[in-house]
């Protein structure tokens, strides 16, 4: 990579925890970026393998946490050290293509009214041995699309100006499970959010299909406050149709019960409700198929069907806890303030 003087200096930063199988390749693909100025930093949360001593020897710098604190305390932590006019966040489980720092970088001078430009993962996972990671490296990829302004952040691969995130505060320390839907929030009140496939990268999605539900479980749940301070649906991952895909697939669950109780003939009533479920989606279908055929799309339309189902008791869940915990409804009253906002001269400037 060769360095240019002319080219404001970005500084990549890598949140890690015990992803020493990813991390080279990660650190390779961000040394492969056209980008003539980058600085790596390596944000590094306590991990008991072998990951730092792999940072260290690709030339990466290494910060540490001073004990296990999850991706906010991380990122906050690596944007601390970092020296770049801008902030590239790439998760240590993610190959970035190699142009992706150069196309988001250019997005962003372009234009002060993007906040924060994020990447699309490819519909292929990074280590292809478990089909749930098929599974997910599509679906993500697919809500991903298409190109253009979202509401949310997809904070596993994204940019933003240094000072922007000066002026925004850090992410919040408190926050396990949701600190980029929060994060992002805090953005497009000042700012847009462009989500494009010119920055590109594969991800190694979670190897179990307990852990991702897991995962969405408990992000759906922490998310019912937001929600309900915002009151919209999002675009992208939460879009109206998505979410009522959920709602009626926990339905037609629960109308099981019908025909238990009232005879067959009541089978039209969960098969209509799970009908739907699809219909509500019906393109995600089709991109499927047509990439991997049909039988493996009725691998994932099971998974799927098990996703919808966590997503809706996640958020049924949120819902009643939102109800009985005045604590919960105000998990994100205290998140960091922006700073006051800046004129647009000096916006102009930064970019």
């Amino acid at each position: 990579m060769n360095s240019s003087p002319d080219a404001p200096l970005v500084s990549v930063v890598v949140p890690n925890y015990n992803y020493a199988e990813t991390l080279g390749p990660c650190l390779q693909a961000v040394q492969a970026q056209t980008y003539p100025r980058l600085e790596v930093i390596v944000a590094d949360d306590c991990s008991t393998d072998r990951s730092v001593s792999i940072a260290r020897a690709a030339g990466a710098r290494v910060v540490s946490t001073r004990e296990n604190s999850g991706q906010a305390v991380t990122r906050n932590l690596g944007a601390a050290h970092a020296r770049g006019e801008f902030l590239f966040f790439v998760d240590s489980d993610l190959i970035l293509d190699p142009e992706a720092v150069a196309n988001a970088v250019s997005l962003l001078r372009s234009d002060p009214t993007i906040g924060a430009v994020c990447g699309v993962n490819d519909p292929e996972p990074l280590i292809p041995d478990r089909k749930i990671k098929e599974y997910r490296a599509l679906q993500y990829h697919y809500w991903s699309l298409p190109d253009g302004d979202v509401p949310v952040l997809f904070s596993a691969m994204f940019a933003i100006r240094a000072a922007t995130f000066a002026e925004l505060g850090p992410f919040d320390p408190r926050l396990r499970w949701s600190e980029e839907f929060e994060y992002g929030h805090r953005i497009t009140r000042r700012y847009r959010i462009f989500i494009t496939t010119a920055v590109r990268g594969r991800h190694d999605p979670d190897a179990t299909l307990g852990g991702m539900l897991r995962k969405l479980f408990h992000r759906g749940r922490v998310r019912v406050p937001l929600y309900a301070q915002v009151r919209q649906f999002a675009s992208g991952f939460e879009t109206g149709p998505r979410a009522m895909a959920s709602v009626v697939a926990l339905l037609g669950v629960v109308a099981l019960a019908l025909p238990a109780a009232l005879g067959a003939v009541w089978l039209v009533v969960p098969a209509a409700l799970l009908a739907g479920s699809v219909v509500a989606d019906l393109g995600m279908y089709r991109f499927v198929a047509a990439r991997r055929g049909v039988w493996f799309l009725g691998y994932y339309t099971a998974m799927h069907f098990l996703v919808n189902i966590t997503i809706a008791a996640a958020v049924a869940t949120g819902a009643g806890q939102w109800l009985v915990s005045r604590r919960f409804r105000r998990l994100y009253d205290d998140c960091p303030k922006p700073a006051p906002h800046p004129t647009n001269s000096s916006r102009l400037q930064e970019a």
